[in-house]
């Protein structure tokens, strides 16, 4: 008998008759002995249409106290999700138990749309566990020391199944979404994009923060922390695919890195549109340049990806990094009103029609040239590369945006990714 926590997207919840194919599914894993804990997000487009109507009452002013009130109508998705789950289990013959975050509780920090855990207590929820129960929990939301509601930020509801697969030492956290693994790059811009059967934690975790939608990038953080070992897996197949069958498919999320991993040397591509580079021209080359301009943006709670700063000449340089396109016009705001004016810079541009991609995988350590392979398929493709960054496993280029997909379908095909992995 395991322990098993499984976690279920908005299109599994989208309506009564998908809430009763996952109690089904539910079901099969509790009669065949493991003890069960799910972890539902808010039905499929009922968060965007509850902050909707927020956004139509106060478009404007986001003060502590809106935010507040954000995450006290946001987090009522998953508790409506929890309450239907549990009655179709009953009606199924299963025993089961629904609680929200603050029930539990899931403890988190003060930071209102986007707060992170700091623990979880296990003692309710193993009571139910050791009565039969299985026992479901809202994803996305806890409470602060304050008793107030909180919530993660989006794709939240994965990042609390991994926390609470931690808290409960779980033999594993299944993933169950509307695709049946992760893919060496996203099948709708490569049609020949091949689903892995295993990827190592390193590698999620840079497709994650590179790109891929497949996990949210904190979930993927938190299984390498505590070592959750987590499958993702689709909700889309039969509810009674036989139990074996079902504990193999998907892709294996693991912290060992196998001898088939070692043959390949790029495990997947992922890619971001959501990029846009700022450059600050013509500043002093001297010591505090870059927390003077990235301090104050860090302050924002402005997420930096890639920095570049040139080589200095005359006594100045420039100063690039990239940001989420929907903080572009903020952050130029902010440097202009608050760094500019003691920086001395000569002028501050940007473009938001930029991209990044990325090459990923373990075999890149122990391989040499990998990156220059990288760039050779780009020129030979006529692409011009306007950023770089590296890490052990990952290479990373920014682009101009209208050559993305070309740029994937190429390095897709360079390091032959579209071939079976051999036995």
């Amino acid at each position: 008998m395991a322990l098993i926590v499984q976690k279920f997207g908005g299109t599994s919840m989208g309506s009564t008759e998908r809430i009763t194919q996952v109690a089904k599914r539910v079901a099969k894993w509790a009669r065949a002995g493991h003890q069960m804990v799910v972890v539902p997000s808010a039905m499929s487009g009922e968060t965007n249409r509850l902050l909707g109507m927020a956004k139509e009452l106060a478009p404007k002013k986001q003060t502590n106290e809106y935010l507040r009130e954000l995450d006290m109508l946001a987090s009522t998705g998953e508790q409506v999700s929890v309450g239907l789950l549990a009655i179709a289990l009953q009606a199924e013959g299963v025993p089961a138990v629904s609680y929200a975050g603050w029930q539990v509780p899931v403890r988190t920090s003060d930071a209102y749309t986007k707060a992170r855990i700091d623990s979880i207590d296990d003692k309710k929820v193993r009571a139910d566990l050791d009565a039969g129960k299985v026992v479901i929990i809202t994803g996305f939301q806890g409470v602060d020391e304050g008793g107030n509601i909180t919530t993660l930020g989006r794709g939240g509801s994965d990042t609390s199944a991994v926390a609470i697969a931690a808290a409960l030492k779980a033999d594993e956290a299944m993933i169950f979404t509307d695709v049946d693994g992760v893919y060496t790059t996203d099948p709708r811009v490569v049609p020949e994009a091949r689903r892995l059967t295993s990827i190592s934690f390193e590698e999620m975790l840079e497709m994650a923060s590179l790109g891929s939608k497949v996990l949210q990038i904190r979930s993927v953080e938190f299984a390498g922390k505590y070592k959750v070992p987590m499958r993702v897996l689709s909700s889309f197949t039969p509810w009674d695919i036989d139990i074996t069958e079902e504990a193999q498919s998907g892709t294996l999320i693991t912290f060992e890195e196998d001898e088939q991993m070692e043959q390949a040397v790029v495990s997947g591509i992922a890619f971001s549109r959501d990029e846009a580079k700022i450059a600050v021209l013509g500043v002093p080359d001297k010591p505090g340049i870059a927390f003077q301009i990235l301090g104050t943006v860090a302050a924002a709670n402005i997420e930096v990806d890639v920095i570049i700063q040139n080589i200095s000449k005359d006594g100045l340089t420039d100063f690039s990094f990239t940001v989420n396109r929907n903080d572009y016009a903020r952050t130029v705001d902010l440097l202009k009103e608050k760094v500019m004016p003691g920086l001395g810079a000569a002028e501050i541009v940007g473009d938001t029609k930029i991209c990044k991609v990325s090459i990923v995988g373990i075999g890149m350590r122990s391989h040499v040239g990998v990156a220059s392979k990288m760039f050779r398929v780009l020129s030979e493709e006529g692409i011009n590369i306007q950023m770089i960054s590296t890490s052990e496993i990952k290479t990373s280029v920014v682009i101009d945006e209208k050559y993305m997909e070309l740029a994937v379908r190429a390095l897709h095909r360079a390091f032959d990714l579209d071939m079976p992995v051999s036995a």
